[in-house]
């Protein structure tokens, strides 16, 4: 897959003509006294070079020849006893395909000449200060050799509005990782319905969770894992996972393995004791009956908004059969009555990161699906304890999440399917 990274730096010399790109990596985070936080690398870097190492910049110059360099680490025998091992200047060169590499170290003299008479510098502005800090330091270093006839870059431009393009739209390669880290996290799904029982805690089907994503060679979960019981279904992003699971209560289970830096995204809600109540059952099949409606929306050529608007159409006219909203659906839908149970989106772009990178309008308008794009597709309904709504609904929350790709010709490629979501398949599971 080194080659991809290739193409992708030529994509982006091309693109910025006549300009150079600096794109420098995360840096490494103490996360208290000596220890670090695993470090994780930044995905604009990453996307560029496939260079794991902290501590790297990448520089992309255009115009032709274009040219790649990669400021790394050197290679140090007492850090490596303490650290592992640096591929270093000279071995990165080779293994990752770059046309020049240096030691970080030298960065502050190289870079103020690698950027003379360029006509813009493309960097992802704002991330840090500090990085915004040294950049300025190089431009004016360059800037103060004006009398000896060297021009400076007239402009500083956001390198991530040409990347985030570059990567909203998945290649082949990209496509095949996220189908298997996609396939890892359906499994641990399932091996959570099947450890799950009244009276276990929720960090108790986490640890499935975590364990299975190890086990399959995840590096990371792709965010923190939400595994809320009962009442904790109703909080969007709840993360304590401290809570006994109850018999009668359902289970909400939002959680996705991270591999070789593509993330993966799936929520299913089960009953903790394996069988759906009655008003489960009627708030369970309305949601799968809305996430249904936004699949059978997503394909090439519709606009990003065609599933939220299928799933939301059903959502409301479901709330309004249950005595939950009122009025006529046109009404409901208009004056957003169904948002007091359904309050965010259907879906989100998927790939480097779980909130993937792209705009999601164009000049104002909905941008259309094009093949290649990976997004979620995660219709929900919470409806929390209240006087004016009936106690047989109190506190249930569920959500249905899968991961589609949308297809070349018509529809899209669920790549989560390996997860029971029918209420029948579930039972059948949990009862096994």
């Amino acid at each position: 897959m080194k080659t991809q990274f290739v193409r992708r730096r030529h994509e982006l010399a091309s693109a910025i003509k006549f300009g150079i790109a600096v794109i420098p990596t995360a840096a490494e985070r103490i996360r208290n006294k000596d220890a670090h936080f695993p470090y994780r690398f930044d995905s604009y870097f990453h996307y560029l070079t496939g260079f794991n190492e902290p501590e790297s910049v990448v520089v992309v110059i255009g115009g032709k020849p274009s040219r790649s360099i990669l400021f790394c680490r050197a290679k140090h025998e007492e850090r490596e006893i303490w650290d592992g091992f640096r591929y270093g200047p000279e071995e990165a060169k080779t293994q990752f395909n770059f046309d020049d590499t240096f030691a970080i170290d030298e960065i502050d003299k190289i870079l103020p000449q690698l950027i003379e008479n360029k006509d813009a510098i493309f960097t992802p502005i704002g991330i840090e200060s500090n990085w915004d800090n040294k950049m300025m330091g190089w431009l004016n270093k360059t800037r103060s050799r004006a009398r000896e006839g060297i021009t400076a870059p007239a402009s500083l431009i956001d390198v991530r509005e040409i990347l985030d393009e570059m990567r909203l739209i998945k290649d082949p390669d990209e496509l095949d990782v996220m189908r298997r880290a996609a396939k890892i996290s359906a499994e641990a799904h399932v091996n959570a319905m099947l450890a799950t029982k009244p009276e276990k805690y929720e960090y108790e089907i986490e640890a499935e969770l975590l364990y299975h994503f190890k086990k399959k060679g995840s590096q990371f979960p792709a965010y923190t894992s939400i595994v809320a019981g009962g009442k904790n279904a109703c909080v969007l992003h709840y993360i304590e996972n401290n809570a006994v699971l109850n018999d009668g209560d359902l289970l909400l289970i939002d959680a996705g393995c991270e591999l070789d830096g593509y993330a993966s995204d799936i929520t299913r809600t089960f009953p903790v004791s394996g069988k759906f109540s009655g008003p489960q059952r009627m708030i369970y099949e309305l949601v799968l009956d809305a996430q249904q409606a936004a699949m059978e929306a997503t394909s090439r050529g519709n606009s990003w908004q065609a599933p939220h608007d299928a799933a939301t159409k059903v959502l409301a006219q479901g709330f309004i059969d249950l005595k939950l909203c009122h009025g006529s659906l046109d009404k409901v839908l208009e004056n957003r009555e169904y948002s007091r149970y359904y309050m965010h989106r259907t879906g989100h772009w998927l790939g480097r990161d779980v909130h993937d990178v792209g705009n999601y309008k164009d000049d104002g308008q909905w941008r259309s699906l094009e093949p290649g794009m990976v997004l979620t597709i995660e219709p929900g309904c919470y409806i929390r304890s209240a006087p004016d709504i009936p106690e047989q609904f109190w506190n249930i929350g569920i959500r249905i999440e899968d991961d589609a790709i949308v297809n070349q010709d018509s529809g899209c490629e669920i790549i989560t399917s390996g997860v029971p979501k029918t209420i029948n398949d579930i039972e059948s599971l949990m009862s096994a």
